[in-house]
């Protein structure tokens, strides 16, 4: 199958080059073209032909996107619609990652993908915006929601906490009152290629692995898997004031994949000890 991976220099991005070399692959990143710009666009997605384009560019700096907000407006909305535009015009399908940030947080179970959305960051707006592009412009389009990610290289929160420890800080202490679902970028791929079998299903789709954790306990995890004598100090989201809000609640259902009769995520536990397996240092 012929597949264009965009960001594919981002963490979620190399992860599909390692994992996808069956495939005949176009990874590419800014340096090959800018999604911002819709002719190189669509020139790029032309010139390949690809059958599938999976979406991994984004603006993912949630305190930077709130304090810089135009290149988020820029990337993650014009970006993906151009995507999108270009996607539908060559008859690829579309594969393009969103976030929990588009959900608010507030609810008091897990978010499913028919639920409504409502941002509360700039971070979640484009995003959320993005998914309503993609939509728009490519009917042939799969949005894949996924929250808390880490994979080989970072970064992400895994490399942060390995990061401290590593420097001695104490007391390390991390947020206990934000609950959601630690996700593996070996897990996802994994089950884009089970997505890849199924072109019938177009829409949102959460992708996180199964179980819940607070940071503090993801935290306290991290360290027990590598071998590391450091025990994290709980403390609430109100003592780390951040320019863009954090949600209480990210936690995803993966309701679209029982629907379908295809077989669960991972347990987060699970998924983190496969990764320090296969990355024993990060």
């Amino acid at each position: 199958m012929k597949i264009m991976i965009t960001g594919a220099r981002g963490m979620l991005g190399r992860s599909f080059t390692r994992r996808f070399k069956e495939h005949e692959l176009l990874p590419v990143d800014i340096d090959d073209f800018d999604i911002i710009d819709l002719q190189a666009t669509g020139q790029a997605v032309w010139q390949f032909k690809p059958e599938v384009v999976i979406h991994c560019a984004a603006a993912t700096n949630v305190d930077d996107c709130e304090t810089n907000q135009g290149p988020a407006w820029e990337v993650n909305v014009n970006g993906t619609a151009n995507i999108a535009e270009a996607c539908a015009e060559c008859g690829a399908r579309l594969i393009a990652f969103s976030t929990d940030y588009v959900f608010s947080g507030e609810s008091d179970r897990p978010y499913i993908e028919f639920d409504t959305t409502g941002p509360k960051t700039v971070y979640g707006m484009t995003k959320m915006l993005g998914e309503m592009a993609a939509a728009q412009y490519c009917t042939n389009s799969t949005i894949v929601r996924v929250a808390w990610l880490y994979g080989p290289g970072g970064p992400s929160f895994v490399h942060s906490m390995l990061r401290l420890a590593a420097e001695g800080t104490t007391p390390l202490r991390v947020v206990d009152d934000q609950v959601g679902n630690p996700t593996s970028t070996g897990a996802v791929v994994e089950h884009i290629k089970l997505l890849l079998e199924h072109p019938e299903i177009t829409g949102p789709v959460h992708l996180t692995c199964e179980g819940h954790a607070t940071w503090c306990e993801f935290a306290a995890e991290i360290f027990r898997l590598a071998g590391l004598d450091c025990n994290p100090a709980p403390c609430s989201t109100s003592e780390f004031p951040r320019p863009a809000p954090r949600p209480a609640n990210s936690q995803l259902d993966n309701t679209v994949l029982i629907r379908h009769n295809l077989p669960p995520m991972p347990h987060w536990r699970q998924a983190l000890a496969e990764f320090f397996r296969e990355h024993p240092d990060g």
